[in-house]
């Protein structure tokens, strides 16, 4: 059975086409689109109308995709950006109405079900780890062993929604960071208190900021022809220094950070060192399977149990 995932991100629309059997999913096609579904309002709940506009446009992309690789099963996945919108259910109309496709809003408990599904797919998972996915709109940590999840939330502090309350000054300032900061420790004492009662020793990144990471030190390793990589502490370190420090202009010549997040960057490297900070592992790793790969165990459940597959 060929099937379609979507994941529409507040920074990036995601499709994948997968053949699925018994074994792997074989990945037919892939792509993304830097839709920025987040610009300029994502801190007063509003899709602005030229995000909008670019969102169905890339919606009726994807449908092109689609309809070429005759796809028989498509689930479309809406986070943050959508979710929290004031007119994100007018955008889901559209979606269906213009570019014909279903769109599945989920909340932060599922997304972070997901995200857990699509790590722990790569074998990662091999102690008491902490997966962290950096969205525009949220962020979701997920405190797990191998095949059990021990605790997961959604926080509303994504990387766009901190960059448009704090990101104030080129390159960012002491004041911004320890703005962010402080918004972080105010907003993620509880995940203080569960790290320290559960003691995860591997920091895992869900994709996104993690594989610019994972690029600009390893520039000889494609990233996205693997399913994990080890990310070297100490080189994170240094790289991380070097971004906080760095203005707009000098971020866009820095081999491996793609443009969509040139200035992302920094605030997800601010929130990586506050959570490094907090449990101080002993391995950093980044699994390139994130949500989208996640969703794809409910599609091939949808082989055996085509009515129950999308409940």
């Amino acid at each position: 059975m060929t099937a379609a995932v979507i994941d529409l991100g507040t920074n990036t629309f995601h499709l994948i086409i997968v053949e699925l059997s018994a074994g792997d999913p074989r990945t037919l096609f892939k792509t993304n689109l830097p839709v920025k579904l987040g610009e300029g309002k994502i801190n007063e709940n509003i899709i602005i109308p030229e995000a909008f506009e670019r969102g169905i446009i890339a919606l009726k992309g994807f449908k092109k995709e689609i309809i070429k690789h005759n796809v028989e099963v498509v689930k479309a996945i809406a986070t943050s950006a959508i979710r929290s919108a004031k007119n994100g259910l007018d955008f889901v109309n559209a979606a269906k109405a213009q570019a014909g496709i279903d769109i599945t809003v989920i909340n932060g408990d599922q997304e972070a079900d997901y995200i857990y599904q699509g790590v722990n797919a790569t074998g990662l998972i091999d102690n008491t780890s902490l997966i962290v996915d950096i969205g525009g709109g949220s962020i979701e940590f997920i405190i797990c062993n191998p095949g059990e999840i021990l605790w997961k939330k959604s926080y509303d502090i994504g990387a766009a929604r901190l960059q448009q309350a704090y990101f104030k000054s080129d390159p960012i300032s002491r004041k911004d960071q320890e703005s962010i900061r402080l918004r972080l420790r105010t907003e993620l004492s509880d995940l203080r208190l569960i790290c320290d009662c559960h003691k995860p020793l591997h920091l895992i990144g869900s994709a996104g900021a993690f594989e610019s990471f994972a690029t600009m030190i390893n520039d000889d390793v494609d990233i996205k022809q693997l399913k994990a990589s080890t990310i070297s502490i100490s080189s994170y370190f240094q790289l991380s220094e070097k971004l906080i420090m760095s203005t707009h202009s000098e971020r866009t010549d820095f081999k491996g950070l793609i443009k969509l997040r040139v200035d992302m960057i920094v605030i997800a490297s601010l929130i990586t060192n506050y959570v490094m900070e907090m449990i101080n592992p002993e391995k950093f790793s980044v699994s390139t399977y994130d949500l989208k790969m996640g969703v794809l165990p409910t599609l091939i459940k949808h082989l055996k149990e085509p009515d129950k597959a999308f409940q």
